[in-house]
């Protein structure tokens, strides 16, 4: 299973950007996904999880109010809409596919991951 990111960039605070995660080689509508993030020297954080027909969504602390995760299933992607962006939202983000279908914050629940993508906010 591939999971491929692409979208980031280098973006002033206040900025926008979107995040895409898609797959060549598997079916992303039939499992949950989520959207992770690793600042450089700290631990990869939950910051978005969506079920499977898109219809419930989940956030962690720092995404609240400013992210919005989405998908589409008949382009087999899914997405990260990143609002208001902080210089601590910098790091790279990845998706990842959650076969339990929970919507979990945790890294452990998660099966197969994407390289990433680089996503700095300058202040």
């Amino acid at each position: 299973v591939r999971l491929v990111e692409s979208g980031g960039g280098l973006v002033q605070a206040g900025d926008h950007l979107k995040l895409s995660c898609a797959s060549p080689d598997h079916t992303l509508g039939d499992y949950a996904m989520g959207w992770f993030r690793q600042a450089p020297g700290k631990e990869r954080e939950f910051v978005a999880g969506i079920n499977w027909s898109g219809t419930s969504t989940y956030f962690g602390g720092s995404a609240k109010g400013r992210f919005t995760i989405s998908r589409d299933n008949d382009k087999n992607t899914m997405y990260l809409q990143m609002n208001s962006l902080k210089w601590e939202d910098t790091g790279v983000y990845y998706c990842a596919r959650d076969p339990s279908g929970q919507l979990s914050g945790r890294l452990r629940d998660y099966d197969f991951w994407g390289q990433g993508t680089q996503v700095t906010v300058s202040s």
